[in-house]
């Protein structure tokens, strides 16, 4: 990183006389304390952060108004949109099923298999994973409605509506997809009345954060059959414990977090910072900039 640094004309100096500071901490377990212990005696008037999601800092009251900050928000998008459609791929074609068998099968007429042309998918949280997931979707024929807080129009999908139009709307959908940033809005959003409002046949896709779906509520969920399956990257808690219900679901995928590694975001990260530190230098708007009232 501190290559990256120099590339956007920075150097490198102790955080006691710097203008601005690049976290780089890449472990999402650590406490935000580090963070805050090194601010104490750092005059930065700037903060990057790694990550996309910082709900970790914005819980622990890190992230102050007296200091710009900016996170990594867009840069993983496209990385963790492809996951988010391989999810949706894999079980519209069964793909975990048949992957774990040891034996050919016939398939009968009446077979769950599906495509995704036709169905309707809607996206909750139009940033940077949503808006990526929205063109990976297109040329595969499905309709996409697109939720975010302001209910500003998302190019390329058919309707746009706000996060309070959410339950209207989730009767539409063949695929439910989180995509949105975990705040106190979202927290346990995806709650037992929530999933009432989807269809038996349909799927629950996240990838954002796991704590936007109340866990026990989709147990029950898909245990009755109210909804069809859920594809998750992101449980809560996190990590899955082994005796965990959810593994015992044979219509649940679970991924350990994996949509965008670090190793993926590196490269990203770097670019990123770089463009940051030249927009700092020339009094620039920054990429990424978060807003500390609304937490992302």
């Amino acid at each position: 990183m501190l290559l990256a640094i120099e590339e956007g004309g920075g150097r490198s100096t102790p955080p006691s006389h710097a203008d601005a500071l690049v976290w780089t901490d890449g472990d999402p377990s650590r406490d935000p304390e580090a963070l805050r212990t090194v601010l104490v005696s750092c005059p930065a008037r700037w903060v990057q952060l790694p990550f996309a999601g910082i709900e970790r800092f914005v819980d622990a009251g890190v992230i102050s108004p007296d200091r710009v900050w900016t996170c990594a928000k867009g840069i993983y998008g496209p990385a963790t949109a492809e996951h988010a459609l391989t999810l949706m791929l894999a079980a519209a074609r069964q793909i975990y099923v048949h992957a774990c068998r040891r034996s050919w099968i016939e398939v009968e007429r009446g077979s769950p298999e599906r495509r995704l042309a036709g169905s309707t998918v809607i996206i909750f949280g139009a940033g940077g994973i949503g808006s990526a997931l929205l063109s990976m979707l297109a040329p595969l024929g499905a309709r996409v409605i697109a939720v975010n807080r302001s209910g500003t129009s998302v190019a390329g999908a058919a309707r746009t509506v706000r996060t309070g139009d959410l339950p209207a709307v989730l009767e539409e959908a063949d695929w439910v997809v989180i995509a949105a940033p975990l705040t106190r809005e979202t927290r346990g959003l995806f709650d037992s009345s929530m999933l009432t409002k989807m269809r038996s046949d349909a799927w629950l896709v996240n990838v954002a954060r796991g704590a936007i779906v109340d866990t026990d509520a989709l147990v029950d969920a898909l245990r009755a059959g109210r909804i069809a399956g859920a594809a998750l990257d992101v449980t809560d808690p996190e990590p899955l414990p082994q005796d965990h219900p959810l593994w015992a679901l044979d219509n649940v995928i679970i991924t350990p977090h994996v949509a965008n590694t670090w190793d993926m975001a590196l490269a990203e990260l770097r670019g990123l910072v770089s463009r940051n530190v030249a927009h700092f230098a020339a009094g620039q708007p920054l990429e990424g900039r978060v807003d500390p009232s609304t937490g992302y």
